[in-house]
């Protein structure tokens, strides 16, 4: 159980919220109100994706005082504890592409080194930029209309549509295309965390000491390059693509990684 104690976390977690949402259309509650772009928690604290709330100022609408607080709260927790946790703790798309990418490793599929010839990590820095554009340019909120955060919200809740076949579409592209596709090199929602989160207190540590190089940590992670360090020094995770997922903790029978809690001091140095 211990080897899977991260991935049940997250699983309870993605699919926990799912139901709140669920419960919150279908049968009055008002736990979680909302969506995953705009909510409010107890009816009470709002809650705002930062994402949707740069794209709503480009396209020229005015925001109210309650989504600034909602933007702020996320943007907070995130910045200073969650780093890019909403992709692998919150984010059910996350289920879709965990499952596409695990095929992948039963199927025999993986091939790194294919990768980077046509598509490069950086593509999602890059639709941020111009999902934003493109808001100011139309008037409307650009990726929101084809997010497919909010397509399997709606889709769970209410059934899915035609929508299901972005869907369907993102789950093939990383079994068959590009491993961790979507997450990993096109989603413009994981590019802001990934900038929000680059400084954030919980990060993965490495003990070089204990670690055997099985490099089964980086088999499993879906932005390997942030564990550059394994089998080289004892360092924490400073990236901010790390998706706090706890993937390379479960499968490492080393203890040789482990999260903690970020150190602003080199070691030897006291903080006093």
């Amino acid at each position: 159980m211990k080897r899977y104690r991260y991935l049940l976390a997250r699983r309870a977690t993605q699919l926990g919220l799912l139901f709140l949402y669920f419960g919150a259309n279908v049968y009055g509650w008002h736990i979680l109100e909302g969506t995953f772009g705009s909510s409010k928690l107890f009816g009470v604290v709002p809650l705002a994706d930062p994402y949707m709330f740069l794209q709503v100022l480009a396209s020229g609408f005015v925001v109210g005082v309650d989504v600034i607080i909602g933007v702020l709260i996320i943007t907070l927790f995130y910045a200073v504890v969650g780093g890019r946790a909403f992709c692998s703790w919150v984010c059910p798309i996350n289920l879709v592409t965990d499952f596409a990418n695990w095929l992948r490793r039963v199927l025999k599929l993986d091939r790194e080194e294919v990768n980077y010839r046509f598509l490069k990590r950086s593509a999602r820095y890059w639709i941020l930029a111009l999902s934003l554009v493109v808001s100011a340019v139309i008037g409307l909120s650009a990726f929101e209309a084809i997010s497919p955060i909010t397509i399997m919200q709606r889709g769970v809740i209410f059934g899915f549509g035609a929508g299901a076949s972005i869907i369907v579409a993102i789950f093939l592209f990383d079994l068959f295309g590009v491993k961790n596709g979507w997450c990993g090199h096109l989603c413009p929602l994981g590019a802001t965390y990934s900038i929000i989160g680059k400084k954030s207190l919980i990060r993965v540590s490495h003990n070089h000491e204990n670690c055997t190089n099985c490099m089964e940590c980086k088999i499993v992670c879906p932005e390997n390059q942030v564990l550059h360090m394994v089998n080289r020094e004892s360092i924490m995770v400073a990236d901010g693509e790390c998706t706090n997922c706890g993937r390379c903790i479960d499968v490492c029978g080393d203890n040789a990684l482990e999260f903690n809690i970020k150190k602003f001091y080199k070691k030897g140095e006291n903080n006093g």
